[in-house]
């Protein structure tokens, strides 16, 4: 090659356990694309969640803010050419990243929108946090940049999709009995008119697979990773 590949920042974490699938996901699309022993150019930061966490049981989102600002900037001045942050609820602060740096930012919402619209889905359901299924800054971008309905579950089903997120996936346990019951959860949005489900939480696509539901399924990190390698490998 004449050009080297673009340098992917990543900023993870948030949990460790989908980090790494952001690191497996970026590598083997890479090695896919250009063969033989090519890896990906990764900088990357890993925070600790348990700071981050406590922020947003405070509703400290500013605090949460400056915490993966700071570590954006170490990213940024380890050599990368672009951004992603491996979460979805913690792009509720991607605006304030922003502003500490000056590499673009991937944003997952758009990344994920993208998909969306080149499948032709319209109508889709979201999972993912309490923070990501209920506060504006995900679902609005979607409607508003790429003109999706999005759907969300009821009150109580949300509680108990965000419950298995915190004390099940970002802990590393993936359970059977929570598997089926996100599945019967896609269902019911399935009836209820989605042509496809958002997995909203990078680590949901650790636990519920496309074979678990009747419906299209967006792993939201896969996509992410996917739209940073095209990033990194334009032009080559």
């Amino acid at each position: 090659m004449n050009k080297s590949m673009r340098t992917i920042g990543l900023l993870g974490g948030m949990s460790w356990q989908s980090t790494l699938s952001y690191y497996r996901f970026l590598n083997e699309a890479v090695a896919v694309r250009l063969s033989g022993l090519h890896s990906a150019s990764i900088a990357m930061v890993s925070v600790d969640f348990a700071g981050i966490e406590a922020c947003q049981r405070r509703d400290d989102w500013v605090g949460a803010g400056e915490i993966l600002a700071g570590a954006a900037r170490q990213v940024e001045a380890a050599g990368a050419d672009f951004l992603l942050i491996g979460t979805n609820t913690m792009h509720c602060v991607a605006g304030q990243i922003e502003a500490a740096i000056s590499i673009p930012l991937l944003h997952i919402a758009d990344a994920t929108g993208e998909t969306l619209v080149s499948r032709g889905h319209k109508r889709v359901g979201l999972l993912g946090t309490a923070f990501t299924m209920q506060q504006p800054f995900y679902r609005e971008r979607l409607s508003e940049r790429f003109g999706l309905d999005v759907m969300v579950p009821d009150e109580p089903t949300r509680r108990e999709v965000h419950r298995i997120i915190y004390e099940e996936l970002c802990q590393g346990h993936f359970l059977t009995e929570s598997r089926q019951r996100y599945a019967e959860i896609i269902e019911t949005l399935r009836s209820e008119g989605a042509e496809a489900v958002i997995l909203g939480c990078t680590e949901i696509g650790l636990l519920v697979r496309p074979e678990d539901a009747g419906i299209p399924l967006i792993d939201t990190a896969l996509v992410h990773a996917e739209k940073a390698v095209d990033m990194a490998l334009e032009g080559l």
